[in-house]
């Protein structure tokens, strides 16, 4: 039996702007506060030891809680929820621009990242619900993928205009302007379609254990970058991740009502696009961490202007995501974008191997970020489209936080291994080269030298990272390109959904929304 296909919203496209801003609003704040936060050190009197915080309470309560913000958006309504999470997320950006002590700042950072994990769910799950055709579910997801994937780099760039002509409370205080406009949006133009919500119970045990789980995840790996790999507090942590998480399988797999319903990531084609997402994550925040640094430290940047040498990368992102991907999403399989995609960040990555102490913005970091940008665009877009495919709609706000997990999960990793990499590889160039030291000119070309070896190292890891996550995109995915209107009813729905993987697998009833690709 049929269900009727729901009436397209006509103001769908004024709501993909606001919502689109809000995703930059969450994007955007895990890299601005990083380039304010030696300003905002010294003002508050945070000690080297605790300066770290300003990043990891953020992503720990962001990470922690994506899951359950996700589901919270099933239940209360993906419209509800994205307004609660923006009033929160401006709420919390005042306060931490208005910090008078690191608690103060440290714990607005924490409530920003748990009205985060609300934010972002709620924001794709309503695209999700709201796009339904093939062509125009493309071209939001593409926007919404470039925005994702260049949110970071904004951030850099936004975070050294605002801490060198204002002040570094400015880079928390600007989010309550982004708020504002979301919200506007949110009242006058999104509609949340009927019929999506989720009505079951709240999985309590379910939420304790993947909010414990990937909180102690990224807890562990931030911990990594500084006590080491070896350290028994860095194992400790990251043993409890393990345990946790297993644990948390274990129970969604016997509860009637999960907080992430197995069959949502053992799809092959949403699991293939999760984890080529979060493979893809951990190269690229490896290029925006040392970039940083080899522009402001080697090169003399100032914060403004190493922000603005990321643009390159985001009109790359933009030009990747929204003019190829969208383009070509409904007439070829997703892979045949997703596996090129990565593959070409990589051969970037392998290009800023090649940086010298005595190089050059034109000569590597250029090409290098244009073609990060464009390959990056290539593998974000169809893989958001993919991540969403075929779920119920009352599984999109936890399918949908299962992207931002992957995200989240994806940067904690990559920042750190790639960050104790580079640490160890720089010891060890200036260990092996001190010998040759005779003076003090020395001694400092021989700190840049091996600064910058400890990156080109970290950069071919990343190269062979994003190697891995083109991969994966090649084998796990199989979603053939579907460019016209996908079945409406629950039968066919599993069917097409079932046709579109290889393997059977998560045969959920589909929703009226016509994957491009497959999202």
């Amino acid at each position: 039996m049929s269900n009727p296909v729901p009436a397209l919203d006509p103001r769908r496209w004024k709501a993909l702007a606001f919502i689109a801003l809000a995703q930059l609003m969450v994007v955007l704040d895990g890299t601005i506060v990083n380039i304010a936060l030696p300003s905002a050190q010294h003002d508050l009197g945070i000690s080297d030891a605790n300066r770290q915080w300003v990043v990891t309470a953020y992503a720990l309560a962001f990470g922690g809680l994506l899951l359950f913000g996700g589901r919270i958006s099933d239940r209360w309504g993906r419209r509800r929820a994205f307004m609660i999470g923006l009033v929160g997320f401006a709420a919390a950006s005042a306060l931490g621009g208005a910090a008078v002590n690191p608690g103060m700042l440290l714990g607005a950072r924490a409530l920003q990242g748990a009205f985060g994990a609300i934010l972002a769910p709620a924001a794709l799950s309503l695209l999700t619900v709201m796009f339904t055709q093939p062509k125009e579910r493309a071209k939001a997801f593409g926007i919404y993928g470039a925005i994702s994937g260049g949110g970071a780099a904004i951030g850099l760039i936004l975070g050294g205009v605002l801490t060198e002509y204002a002040n570094w409370r400015w880079t928390m205080f600007v989010n309550v302007f982004f708020a504002l406009v979301a919200m506007a949006g949110a009242v006058l133009v999104i509609k949340e379609p009927e019929g999506a919500r989720h009505s079951t119970r709240l999985d309590i045990p379910g939420i304790v254990l993947a909010g414990a789980g990937l909180a102690s995840l990224v807890y562990g790996f931030n911990k990594a970058e500084t006590a080491g790999w070896s350290a028994t507090s860095t194992l400790g942590f990251i043993i409890a991740a393990v345990v946790l998480l297993a644990a948390f399988v274990v129970v969604q797999s016997r509860s009637a009502s999960p907080l992430l319903p197995l069959r949502v990531v053992l799809d092959r084609n949403r699991g293939g696009a999760y984890l080529t997402i979060g493979i893809s994550v951990v190269g690229m925040f490896g290029a925006f961490l040392f970039l940083t640094y080899y522009l402001q430290v080697v090169l003399h940047y100032t914060p403004m202007t190493s922000g603005f040498a990321f643009l390159p990368m985001v009109a790359g992102m933009m030009l990747g995501a929204t003019q190829v991907a969208v383009r070509l999403l409904p007439k070829v399989p997703a892979r045949f974008l997703m596996a090129p995609g990565a593959f070409i960040a990589a051969g970037a990555m392998l290009i800023l191997t090649q940086i010298s102490a005595d190089g050059s913005y034109a000569t590597h970091v250029l090409p290098a970020l244009v073609m990060l940008g464009f390959g990056m665009g290539l593998v974000f877009m169809p893989a958001m489209n993919l991540a969403t495919l075929g779920v119920q709609r009352q599984d999109a706000g936890v399918a949908s936080a299962m992207v931002s997990t992957s995200q989240q999960i994806g940067g904690a990793i990559g920042t750190s291994l790639l960050s104790t990499i580079a640490n160890s590889a720089t010891a060890h160039y200036a260990t092996s080269h001190a010998a040759g030291v005779r003076s003090a000119s020395g001694a400092a070309s021989l700190q840049s030298a091996a600064m910058v070896h400890g990156f080109s190292i970290a950069f071919g890891v990343a190269a062979g990272l994003l190697t891995l996550a083109g991969l994966s995109a090649a084998l796990l995915v199989n979603a053939r390109p579907l460019g016209g209107h996908q079945p409406t009813s629950s039968n066919s729905g599993a069917n097409a959904n079932s046709n579109a993987n290889a393997d059977g697998n998560a045969a959920t009833e589909a929703e009226p929304t016509a994957p491009t690709l497959v999202h």
